[in-house]
């Protein structure tokens, strides 16, 4: 796997040499290959409850889909394979029709909080409920409400992580909620010492 091999088409290459970065670019070529995801790769990436997917569309526009679900529902098979349900939404099917035509696609995954992105090229397999009952399954969520038309797996044919410029740390509620955990806790046991102190008086 090489990112760096499939980004930098002649076009990028020229650009590059222009701009003055080709040298330093080209060494990335050369050492950045890797066997897989790694362990720092599978975490952000089951952590996510949402990412970025881009299909390309035979009218030659590429067309970027927003993906969400619970936390986890991008799931990692195996290192170079994930999957997920393909929920039932607004019934247009431009990314599966898409895929159809062109299995490749990309996709982008930020954790805000942190401030990192992740980028990935893969080849996309769309799979009928009927044909994998036993895909299908391992990819149920649970307490979450849905229903699934078909899996979508992902072929990982490369992958590279960004640089943090430019992203604006967001938090869910919940990440909120446990980042003041320690704090509202702190604040109910002063409450009680002051009932408490009240109470003496």
């Amino acid at each position: 796997m090489n990112y760096a091999e499939l980004a930098f088409t002649d076009a990028v290459k020229d650009l590059q040499e222009k701009n003055g970065s080709r040298k330093s670019y080209e060494k990335m070529e050369r050492f950045s290959s890797v066997e897989g995801l790694s362990p720092r790769e599978i975490s952000l990436i089951e952590n996510r409850d949402s990412f970025y997917m881009a299909t390309y569309g035979e009218n030659g526009f590429p067309y970027i889909q927003h993906r969400g679900g619970p936390k986890g529902f991008l799931k990692v098979l195996d290192e170079q394979t994930l999957a997920f349900l393909d929920f039932s939404g607004n019934r247009q099917y431009i990314s599966v029709g898409n895929i159809k035509n062109n299995t490749k696609v990309s996709l982008i995954l930020v954790d805000y909080p942190t401030r990192t992105r992740m980028k990935i090229y893969a080849e996309a397999e769309v799979v009928e409920l009927y044909e994998n009952e036993e895909l299908a399954k391992d990819l149920a969520l649970e307490n979450y409400r849905y229903r699934p038309e078909r899996v979508i797996k992902l072929h990982i044919k490369a992958f590279d992580w960004n640089c943090p410029q430019h992203i604006t740390p967001r938090y869910t509620e919940e990440e909120i909620r446990k980042a003041f955990e320690a704090k509202d806790e702190y604040i109910k046991t002063l409450e009680e010492e002051v009932n408490r102190l009240r109470g003496k008086g």
